[in-house]
């Protein structure tokens, strides 16, 4: 046997393949990016930051992220090619030493009523194998314990061909699933108030129903019910026989003939829950949304209790325990309760679900359920669930890019979540962060300073280097990076209490709590402790409440700031009246509209179960309008260059000269008040940020007559320089009379407030307490509290 001798002929030089070690961004102008030219270290955290609009997501998500998706699209065949979006390449001259990017953004979950947190991060199906495998009684397969599977059961007879010969066979199946028969999986049912639809002491040609749009002369709604021949006319509901009144309420879809018109009758309640029931609450009118909530109500699911599971399913258990209990524990608890378990026969299976419960709780989850609708997380919860999935992964050398990942984070969580990106850097990985946080900013191998202004006034690199040299460069971010809000000298008076008794929404523990009115109001607390259940869930229902939560706004692609304000009318009225036409010319949902896109300005390629891809119409090229329509002139500017302008340009345009328009002009100021002044008005509602999104339903908020205004994280997304401005807002509001009550968790707003209500002290089952009531200086000085340790150390007391 002989061994090869070796000799170490590597030179100290620089491998060739080590050499690639930054992303390099030459001429981007992608949106308002203005030829920017960066280099990116891999295998670090570089973070992006700058002022709101200033090009971080057009330079991170638009061209570096949407290349690398590009890139790998391309690597498929061209049958797999002809299935998938065709993303056009991002306006960029070189892009080299790119990596595949895994984006973790804040799109809020899909709401579909069967989604929960469990069946999102595959909690749910590991829990399931569990059962199938442990549970006692034993009921079948996994999917007899999934609520998105229904039972069903067959038989019938079979012919198959066998030697020439032709036999028959009986054959019957059966499908156990897991889902509750009642509700179908949804945990709650709906009811029908049959008194809001008629008034039963009255016939049919009284005019019984009480239903909008019912009108006595329609044929396709009252009169096919008073000349189907099914039930009396004449006679009061109430005295209808039992027959009539199942043929009124339930019939099942039969063909008659009302003056001999061919028509369907059905019965009442299937009627309107196909007319009514079917429809988006959110896109209803006024008077409809207003009539369904009063004949509908949702309660909980009498037969399973609002688990979604059928009785087989929950009566398996183990140790105890059925798999409707485990998804509605808190996770935490879970996880000991899994941690707990000792089977050899599915170690490997209780060690995965051990390490995507531990997952929850370490990046600050633990004080959610399984069961937890996926709809009703919040923008930030719903960023951090889409990351368990990738703190396990085995996969090194991607590129990660997070979109502010510290939203809805209190300062004590922060540092966790820090902990967790860097730990995704250790293993290999190149991870971008788009963030306006000093303490998120804080951990950054890597600075890149968008700037200097928003919109067009940005788009360049203002700065990029380390963190000590942000601190002395001059820049809007630099300048700012160790501002510290002050505690007030001397706070105000309260005017009024608004009191809260007995509080149990959720985890809150029978809170009893007075709110000071005509002063501003900051609700602090860890993620989790309750602040929302207490001003959302348990707020006293009252004239002059006005709610602003980062709910998204229910638009479609064609909607934009100035259609959602409320600005688009004084508008179009301007510039009818300066030309003599129609203001219905001006709307691109309307007779001016480009025939070729319908005014969308892009046209939509849908492509079923893949995402849809828009391209730019070639007939308009984006502008969304006839061309005849754009001949018009207000001011110089036809209507496409007045829906370009950003807030603050259309403020000095319709401010004064040819194009003043007061009503216009009073919006547009409420838009820039609230620091929304580099928007663009024709920007699709689809494209903002949570934070965006917020004050623009504030700035629509701001003409209302409400004398208490609830907002909910208001510096979401919001730069450091611009958060003064935020604070001056709120101010004025209060200062107008106005009481302002705020959850949140940016220290510089805890500081400004007249009082803080702290909830806590843990998340979960560990809050839903009031620990303390006060002014800003009483939280400081007692420290009693996580809230009170931080923002001590904030103002540097």
């Amino acid at each position: 046997m002989s061994t090869a001798t070796t000799t170490d002929t590597q030179s100290p030089t620089l491998h060739a393949a080590d050499s690639h070690d930054l992303i390099r961004v030459h001429g981007a102008r992608e949106n308002n990016l203005k030829d920017v030219s960066i280099e990116i270290p891999k295998r670090r955290l570089t973070v992006f930051t700058g002022v709101s609009g200033s090009g971080k997501s057009s330079l991170v998500f638009s061209t570096i992220a949407a290349e690398s998706q590009r890139l790998i699209n391309e690597t498929y065949s061209a049958f797999v090619q002809g299935f998938m979006p065709t993303l056009a390449r991002p306006e960029v001259d070189v892009l080299e030493g790119l990596t595949t990017a895994i984006i973790v953004d804040q799109q809020r979950m899909g709401s579909d009523p069967r989604s929960t947190v469990g069946t999102a991060t595959d909690a749910n199906a590991m829990l399931r194998i569990l059962f199938s495998r442990l549970g006692k009684p034993h009921i079948g397969s996994p999917q007899a314990f999934s609520f998105n599977v229904a039972s069903i059961s067959g038989a019938g007879a079979v012919t198959t061909e066998r030697a020439g010969r032709t036999v028959r066979e009986r054959r019957s199946f059966n499908i156990t699933g897991g889902m509750c028969p009642r509700c179908e999986g949804r945990g709650s049912v709906s009811d029908i108030d049959l008194t809001q639809l008629y008034d039963d002491s009255k016939s049919l040609t009284e005019g019984a129903f009480t239903i909008p749009g019912w009108k006595s002369d329609s044929f396709w709604t009252v009169r096919v019910y008073a000349e189907s021949g099914f039930v009396d006319p004449n006679k009061p509901i109430r005295k209808y026989t039992k027959k009539e009144m199942q043929d009124f309420l339930y019939k099942e879809p039969t063909k008659v003939k009302v003056e001999g018109v061919n028509l369907t009758y059905e019965g009442l309640i299937p009627k309107i829950q196909k007319s009514f029931l079917s429809k988006d609450r959110e896109a209803m009118q006024p008077h409809i949304r207003a009539f369904v909530d009063r004949a509908v109500t949702f309660t909980v699911c009498p037969e399973c209790d609002g688990t979604r599971l059928s009785e087989a399913a929950r009566s398996s258990k183990i140790e105890g325990i059925s798999i409707a209990d485990a998804c509605a524990m808190q996770i935490s608890d879970l996880a000991e309760w899994v941690g707990g378990l000792d089977e050899p026969s599915v170690a490997p299976l209780l060690a995965a679900l051990r390490h995507t419960l531990d997952s929850f709780v370490e990046i600050g989850l633990g004080y959610l359920s399984l069961d937890r609708p996926s709809g009703t997380l919040s923008g930030g919860e719903a960023q951090r669930t889409k990351m368990i999935r990738h703190l396990g992964s085995s996969l090194t050398d991607v590129t990660y890019v997070f979109d502010e990942p510290t939203i809805g984070l209190h300062p004590h969580d922060i540092q966790r979540m820090n902990d967790l990106l860097l730990r995704l850097r250790d293993k290999g990985n190149t991870v971008l962060v788009v963030e306006h946080k000093p303490e998120a900013i804080a951990i950054a191998d890597h600075v890149v300073d968008l700037g200097p202004g928003a919109g067009a006034a940005g788009g360049t690199v203002c700065f990029e280097g380390s963190i000590d040299g942000l601190r002395a460069s001059g820049t809007v971010t630099g300048r700012h990076f160790d501002d510290r809000a002050a505690l007030k000298e001397s706070v105000r008076k309260p005017t009024g209490t608004l009191e809260i008794r007995g509080a149990k929404a959720n985890n809150l523990r029978d809170v009893d709590v007075d709110i000071p009115l005509g002063v501003l109001v900051t609700v602090t607390g860890v993620a989790g402790s309750g602040k929302s259940s207490l001003l959302h869930g348990s707020m006293p229902v009252s004239e002059g409440v006005v709610s602003v939560d980062q709910a998204p706004i229910r638009g479609s692609r064609r909607s934009n700031p100035a259609t959602y304000t409320g600005l688009l009318d004084p508008i179009r009225k301007a510039f009818a009246k300066a030309n003599g036409v129609k203001p219905a010319l001006f709307s691109a949902n309307s007779e001016g509209a480009c025939p070729t896109c319908n005014g969308a300005g892009v046209v939509y390629t849908d492509l079923a179960m893949m995402a849809g891809v828009a391209t730019p119409c070639e007939e308009c090229e984006g502008k969304r309008y006839q061309a005849s329509v754009l001949e018009y002139h207000l001011g110089g500017r036809d209507i496409s260059e007045v829906l370009a302008m950003s807030v603050l340009e259309a403020q000095e345009f319709f401010g004064d000269g040819a194009a003043r328009t007061p009503a216009a002009h009073a919006v547009l100021g409420r838009l820039a008040d609230v620091g929304l002044g580099y928007l663009s008005l024709g920007q699709p509602l689809t494209t903002l940020s949570g934070g965006e999104r917020q004050r623009l339903k504030l700035a629509t908020h701001m003409a209302d007559k409400g004398g208490v205004y609830i907002l909910d994280e208001p510096t979401t997304g919001l730069h450091l320089a611009d958060v003064e401005q935020l604070l001056g807002l709120l101010d004025r509001l209060v200062d107008s009379g106005k009481s302002v009550i705020v959850i949140e968790h940016h220290q510089a707003v805890m500081a400004h407030a007249d009082w803080i209500i702290d909830l806590g002290p843990g998340a979960g089952h560990d809050g839903g307490r009031v620990v303390f009531e006060g002014t800003p200086a009483d939280l400081v000085a007692a420290r009693s509290t996580l809230t009170g340790e931080h923002l001590a150390a904030y103002v540097g007391a």
